[in-house]
C-alpha cells in the first residue's frame, strides 16, 4: 500500500504546484483581495474534487469487476493521455499568465461557490483523474471504491495545504514571479517531467 501511496502523494504535490488555472486563481485572489479570499478559493476548488473522485471510484470500479483487460486499457489510455499533456506543455510557451489587475472582489460565499464550480464543471479535471488515479491502486482485486476515496482524500489534503500556503504567501510569490521571468521555464520542464514520469509509472 505505501509503495503506491508515496509516489502518488509525491506526484500529486508536484502536479498541484504546477502553474495551472486553479493555483493561479488562488494566487490572484490572495494577492488582490487578501489571504482570507485566497483560502476560501482554495477550499472551494478542493471541495470539487469529491465529485471527480466519486465518478472515478464507482465508474472504474465497475469496469475492474467486469474485465481485467478493460482495466489495463484504461491504464494504457491514461498513460497516453499523460504523455499527450507532457507534449502540450513542451510545445507551449514558458510563461505564467497573471492578471491580478482585472480581478474583482467577491463575497466569500460567491468565491467558494465559484471555486467548486470551476473544478466540478471542468471536463479536463475529470479526464485527468480518470487517467491518474487507476494507476495507483494497490489491490485491484480488493475494495477499489475505498481505495479510490483514499487516493481522493490524499489528493484533496495535499491540494488544500499547497493552495493555502500559496494564498498566505501570495504577495511574495506574485512579486517573485513578476521579477523572475525564468520561473516559467522551470515550471514548464517540471510539468513535462512529472507527466512523463507518472505515465511511465502507470504503464510499468
Amino acid at each position: 500500500m505505501l509503495e503506491q501511496l508515496f509516489p502518488f502523494l509525491t506526484a500529486s504535490i508536484l502536479l498541484t504546484l504546477s502553474p495551472g488555472p486553479d493555483i493561479i486563481y488562488v494566487l490572484v485572489q490572495g494577492m488582490t483581495n487578501g489571504r482570507k479570499h485566497g483560502l476560501v478559493t482554495a477550499l472551494g476548488l478542493v471541495s470539487g474534487i469529491i465529485v471527480h473522485t466519486s465518478l472515478v471510484a464507482f465508474g472504474v470500479s465497475a469496469i475492474i469487476q467486469e474485465s481485467e483487460s478493460l482495466f489495463f486499457t484504461i491504464r494504457l489510455l491514461g498513460a497516453l493521455y499523460l504523455f499527450f499533456l507532457a507534449y502540450k506543455v513542451y510545445s507551449s510557451e514558458a510563461s505564467i499568465a497573471l492578471t491580478a489587475e482585472s480581478e474583482e472582489r467577491k463575497n466569500l460565499f460567491s468565491l467558494f461557490k465559484r471555486g467548486v464550480l470551476m473544478n466540478v464543471l471542468n471536463p479536463k479535471v475529470a479526464i485527468f483523474f480518470l487517467a491518474f488515479f487507476p494507476g495507483f491502486l494497490w489491490d485491484p482485486e480488493g475494495n477499489t471504491v475505498l481505495q479510490f476515496y483514499i487516493l481522493g482524500f490524499l489528493f484533496m489534503l495535499q491540494a488544500l495545504l499547497v493552495f493555502s500556503v500559496v494564498a498566505i504567501l501570495s504577495g511574495r510569490i506574485f512579486g517573485y514571479l513578476r521579477n523572475h521571468s525564468g520561473a516559467g521555464l522551470v515550471f514548464k520542464w517540471v510539468q513535462v517531467v512529472v507527466f512523463l514520469g507518472i505515465g511511465i509509472f502507470i504503464l510499468f
